[in-house]
């Protein structure tokens, strides 16, 4: 068992049932992953940070153990709005009104939008190789979509993806693992064998495609009313990224700035799966930034605009 300090708990929120692991003591911390793993993406840092903070690393909805009540997998119910709601009501559960969050890929784009909608709620943010959703598109060029072509590919209607993808998914998966990892070989086999297995599910399969979906549609357009409606992130922001991208033109530092008024952040020497394969240097970039925020209550701010 790879978290063997941390316990195993269940909530159902109003899109779905989340399952999540929790552990440690002290101010409240969020791990939130990404494609096309499960809370396990963090077991190499969660036994480090639950030494001063009480983590709690969910299985986003759809993804690993959690489901979500929209059998159909409409891209809204996939949407990074609904998916942070799901994160507050489990840190309500949990007993934290306000707490720190550290997302990456899918999971960072779930923390920007949370920390968007529910600024009182959130401390400090940290995003792991991810840049706004609007950002992305906007930004998009050829060496983009030749590296990252399963956002053009899972966004495709439905069943597209479903059918050419569940044809031989095993194969898909370990291709697409290997391509995002520098470092495999400093992957965990257990980790490895616990997202294949989750990846092999068609309803997980289906959960996924509608997160990209989502991505290419309503997250666009809420990022898009925050720009034009001038609203920022309340709390301090970190950011990591892989190195030697973004070596010429705006790093994730100056991307940020545009929506964060107080920004920091570097790169890391991994590939995307950065927690996992260089989780040292992640936490020496990291820890110091949560110390100094992720343990206070998030400053004043305009309460949700969400209902």
């Amino acid at each position: 068992m790879l978290l063997q300090d941390f316990s195993y708990r269940r909530i159902t929120t109003a899109g779905g049932s989340i399952s999540f692991a929790i552990g440690g003591s002290g101010p409240p911390l969020l791990l939130l992953h990404g494609y096309p793993q499960t809370h396990l993406a963090w077991h190499r840092v969660a036994p480090m940070l639950a030494r001063e903070f009480t983590v709690v690393a969910p299985d986003l909805r759809g993804y690993g153990d959690s489901g979500g009540r929209d059998t159909t997998f409409e891209p809204a119910s996939f949407s990074k709005r609904a998916m942070a709601l799901d994160q507050v009501e489990l840190m309500q559960a949990c007993g934290f009104d306000h707490f720190a969050v550290v997302g990456h890929d899918r999971g960072g784009r779930v923390a920007y939008r949370l920390a968007l909608d529910h600024p009182k709620r959130v401390n400090a943010l940290v995003s792991l190789t991810v840049i706004p959703t609007l950002e992305v598109w906007a930004r998009t060029s050829k060496p983009f979509a030749m590296g990252a072509w399963h956002w053009f590919f899972f966004a495709q209607p439905f069943d597209l993806p479903e059918r050419l993808i569940g044809a031989d998914p095993g194969y898909f998966f370990d291709w697409t693992l290997r391509r995002m990892a520098k470092y495999f070989d400093r992957l965990s086999p257990e980790a490895i064998t616990a997202y294949r297995s989750a990846f092999l599910r068609p309803d997980v399969r289906r959960a996924i495609f509608a997160d990209y979906r989502a991505g290419a549609t309503v997250d666009e357009g809420h990022d898009r009313e925050d720009r034009q409606a001038g609203r920022r992130l309340a709390c301090p922001v970190f950011v990591t990224w892989e190195a030697g991208r973004y070596s010429s033109g705006d790093s994730p530092v100056d991307i940020w700035r545009s929506w964060a008024d107080e920004v920091d952040g570097g790169p890391i020497d991994a590939g995307h799966l950065q927690a996992e394969e260089a989780p040292e240097d992640l936490l020496t970039a990291i820890l110091p930034f949560l110390r100094l925020h992720g343990k206070k209550a998030p400053p004043p701010s305009p309460v949700s605009r969400i209902p």
